[in-house]
């Protein structure tokens, strides 16, 4: 019997289930280079069902089952992905794409004209993720921390 695989708004009755994948979303994030920065620019949702009016998420399906989740904002003419996370069991069935599909519709229909998104260092399925949808780097940001001296011998490797 095949899985039912769907895509569709996040309700209230998601928000446990959401918390769940947004703390392992986050635990994976933080083992890329960058994770803990982009985990203190975007602190996580403390309730999903009370997200400001200029954001929002689609969780995605296997059967009745959620597996995955995409929370955006809209900023000014840009939607922006906020975290895109689908269990690793479920993975490669295309889940993480629909995330995208949805988003970029609920973007144009909002008359948004650009969406983007962050994929950390290292995080090769993120960054596969978006340029399957022609979404593409148009700037890479590097760093360096000036006051630790660990960074440095890290820059030499």
């Amino acid at each position: 019997m095949a899985l039912l695989e769907s895509v569709r708004p996040l309700v209230d009755l998601d928000a446990t289930v959401v918390d769940q994948l947004q703390h392992s979303a986050r635990a994976e994030a933080a083992s890329y280079k960058g994770g803990a920065l982009y985990a203190a620019e975007n602190p996580a949702v403390s309730d999903w069902t009370r997200l400001p009016a200029n954001e929002g998420a689609f969780v995605a399906c296997l059967d009745a089952h959620v597996v995955g989740y995409l929370h955006f904002r809209i900023e000014r003419n840009t939607a922006k992905v906020v975290a895109v996370w689908v269990q690793p069991e479920a993975r490669e069935l295309g889940l993480g794409d629909a995330l995208i599909e949805a988003t970029l519709a609920n973007a144009v229909a909002a008359g948004c004209t650009a969406i983007e998104g962050t994929a950390l260092p290292g995080d090769r399925l993120t960054k596969n993720l978006y340029e399957r949808a022609g979404i593409t780097a148009r700037k890479i940001t590097v760093w360096r921390s000036l006051s630790d001296p660990a960074s440095s011998a890290d820059a030499s490797r």
